[in-house]
């Protein structure tokens, strides 16, 4: 079995296990639930919490699970290439620049649509040099071949051809991990894991991919004993106190409960599963909300990634408090996962959820 990639340093603290809130962050929650509790009332005599259209709070808007989670002038990009305008993708690329979680986000978003290949194609032929055009013609192949449309190994090849045209991206490589955690060995996993995080060492999709791949190890030991546990507490540990990693350990707590789920190891409903109930995982849940209190990122582009995350693990572990506040951030943008773990209907299950924590209602045990 490959080890696992070396995530050396300590700059946050390690996670109390005892779960208690950091008195630091009391203040805060309190005004944060205050709020909330205001909100939900509203939400019980029939309106939508204030920022949220009704559709969302009923929790089955027809867009509520795009995976452009609310960014403008990708959703514009994106709709251009749809009719061949390339050159809005162009455009958009152009002025992301090397903030490299947007570019891998938006670049990400551009290849799923279903033309993309093409028109990304047309691209590079006008512009054979460009580092933007090889990447998302890469990227859209590897949409592709995990769609069981193309040839796994022509898209391995685009994104190793997209690579030297912009060394410092990590984007191709985002291709290659993309494509190694559902149909690669995982040596070829690791090594792409390991040259992304080269070129940029928080990189948020990077670590979510490793850590959904990892959580499939077999365990050994205790209930809460796993390796992805400890890889996710350490890329945790290393990066600085702002970094949306902070909320990478509940991210592995969500994979392996599908992973547990999937297998009859674990009830289908999180609610019934236990699985967030031990102590570990309460230090863990309080960690990352205490920090989504003090540096919640409105401009990260995958935030709501991490919101669904927490809000999820939240419902799940019985706190219907937090939960409401975090749905209040959330707004319409629900994500697949976790919702959908292990077999449900995401839309449902967010909405669901949704609804039991702005109603007060805690979920049975």
């Amino acid at each position: 079995m490959p080890p696992l990639p070396p995530l050396l340093g300590m700059r946050r603290a390690s996670t109390d296990q005892s779960g208690d809130t950091a008195p630091d962050g009391s203040a805060a929650l309190e005004g944060v639930l205050e709020g909330v509790l205001e909100s939900a009332s509203e939400s019980t005599s029939g309106s939508a919490p204030e920022g949220v259209s009704e559709s969302a709070a009923e929790g089955a808007s027809a867009d509520v699970l795009d995976d452009a989670l609310g960014d403008a002038e990708l959703l514009a990009a994106r709709a251009a290439l749809a009719q061949g305008r390339w050159q809005a993708a162009r455009s958009l690329l152009l002025h992301t620049g090397e903030d490299w979680d947007r570019r891998g986000h938006r670049i990400t978003v551009l290849a799923g649509e279903p033309y993309a290949a093409a028109w990304a194609g047309e691209w590079l032929l006008a512009e054979p040099a460009s580092a933007d055009a090889a990447t998302l013609h890469a990227l859209a192949l590897v949409q592709r071949a995990l769609r069981g449309k193309e040839d796994a190994d022509r898209a391995r090849e685009a994104c190793r051809t997209a690579a030297p045209l912009a060394p410092a991206d990590p984007t191709p490589w985002l291709g290659l991990l993309l494509l190694a955690r559902t149909l690669g060995p995982e040596s070829a996993l690791l090594h792409a894991f390991a040259e992304l995080r080269e070129r940029h060492p928080e990189h948020h999709h990077g670590h979510h991919l490793l850590v959904a791949r990892l959580a499939e190890r077999p365990q050994g030991g205790r209930a809460e004993s796993h390796e992805v546990y400890d890889l996710a507490e350490r890329a945790a540990a290393e990066a600085p106190a702002d970094s949306p990693l902070a909320v990478l350990p509940v991210v592995a707590y969500a994979e392996r409960y599908r992973v547990l789920a999937a297998t009859g190891l674990a009830p289908a409903d999180p609610a019934c599963s236990g699985h967030w109930s031990g102590p570990r995982a309460r230090a863990i849940l309080r960690a990352a909300f205490d920090w989504w209190l003090e540096w919640e990122h409105d401009e990260h582009p995958r935030r709501h990634t991490d919101l669904n995350h927490l809000a999820f693990a939240m419902s799940s572990a019985g706190r219907p408090a937090e939960a409401a506040a975090l749905f209040q951030r959330i707004g319409r943008h629900a994500t697949p996962a976790p919702w959908s773990y292990p077999h449900r209907d995401a839309r449902q299950a967010f909405g669901a959820a949704r609804r039991r924590a702005l109603g007060g209602v805690c979920p049975e045990p």
